[in-house]
């Protein structure tokens, strides 16, 4: 594989080729999203570089695939910590405990929305609607973690899983 690649791993690379399988041949570029999710669980987050990489990959111009990086909450531009913490604020969220659930995981933390704890381990996100407000409140961890009717007893038996 050539060096413009080299930030992004054989084995990331494979996993971006079975995304890139599912569309038309010249429409490689439909893959961004899923190619930035594998690129950024293979870095932790996206730096410029492997955002531009993933761009060159697909075929695409750099700053069409920081659109989509800057556009979803799902896609970190910075670094975050060990668990990324994402609370649902929207208006369902919010009328059924949201905000106090977030209040609560700032209070337990020390630490307030895009902050990282000292030790590197959580990072604290506001969200957006996550498709499950009969669960509210709700939160993510890492993208990929759903946690429902998430009250302080919850939320402390989750903190104290991560830890």
């Amino acid at each position: 594989m050539s060096n413009q690649y080299d930030m992004l791993s054989s084995e990331a690379l494979k996993k971006i080729d079975r995304e890139v399988a599912k569309y038309p041949a010249d429409q490689k570029q439909s893959a961004v999203m899923a190619a930035l999710v594998i690129a950024q669980d293979e870095k932790g987050w996206l730096p410029q570089e492997t955002i531009a990489a993933v761009a060159k990959y697909l075929g695409m111009a750099p700053m069409a695939a920081y659109e989509v990086a800057s556009f979803y909450n799902m896609y970190d531009l910075q670094p975050v910590g060990k668990y990324k913490v994402t609370v649902c604020t929207n208006l369902p969220c919010a009328l059924s405990g949201g905000v106090h659930a977030a209040d609560y995981v700032k209070e337990k933390l020390g630490i307030d929305f895009n902050e990282t704890t000292a030790d590197g381990k959580f990072t604290l996100k506001e969200g957006e609607c996550m498709g499950a407000c009969g669960d509210a409140p709700v939160m993510l961890v890492n993208n990929k973690r759903m946690c429902s009717f998430m009250l302080p007893e919850q939320i402390d038996k989750l903190l104290a899983e991560c830890k």
